[in-house]
């Protein structure tokens, strides 16, 4: 049984396209209509800045979709990858998973972690599950396997 669960991009696209209309709203309306044509100001610091912005937020959005990151789960295994490596994580080598919900400055918003503790290593593995499309599957797929660890620790 093969789940697999792609980096979600739909923060950049929206960072992208807003910045990018911003911007654009902002050329309009600093440029200067003189008689029935359109002069920009090119010495405008703002219009530079803008323009800084909206370059960065489209490298950001390339960068994330060439690398193509992913959790994938199967039978006894749990893939964290990209387009150029796979990590591959037995079920036996995980020491705990803890699921938590951080809660945000709203009142009824709530951010999820997951931490894996791994017998080797005294580092966790931290996993934002709002990073990943299908977030209530992804969670439920990590108290599965939560669940199979506790039954195999008894």
């Amino acid at each position: 049984m093969k789940k697999r669960f792609k980096y979600n991009l739909t923060l950049y696209y929206q960072a992208t396209i807003v910045y990018f209309i911003a911007f654009v709203l902002y050329v309009i309306i600093r440029g200067e209509f003189v008689e029935n044509s359109f002069h920009l100001l090119l010495k405008d610091p703002i219009l530079y800045a803008f323009g800084l912005i909206v370059t960065i937020s489209i490298i950001a959005l390339l960068y994330n979709m060439f690398r193509k990151r992913f959790i994938e789960f199967e039978d006894d295994t749990i893939l964290f990858g990209n387009k150029y490596s796979i990590r591959k994580i037995n079920i036996y080598d995980i020491d705990e998973i803890k699921l938590f919900k951080k809660r945000l400055e709203k009142e009824y918003s709530f951010f999820r972690l997951v931490k894996i503790k791994l017998k080797k290593q005294n580092r966790k593995i931290l996993i934002r599950t709002s990073d990943y499309e299908n977030e209530e599957e992804l969670i439920e797929q990590f108290k599965l396997l939560q669940t199979k660890l506790e039954k195999k620790n008894v």
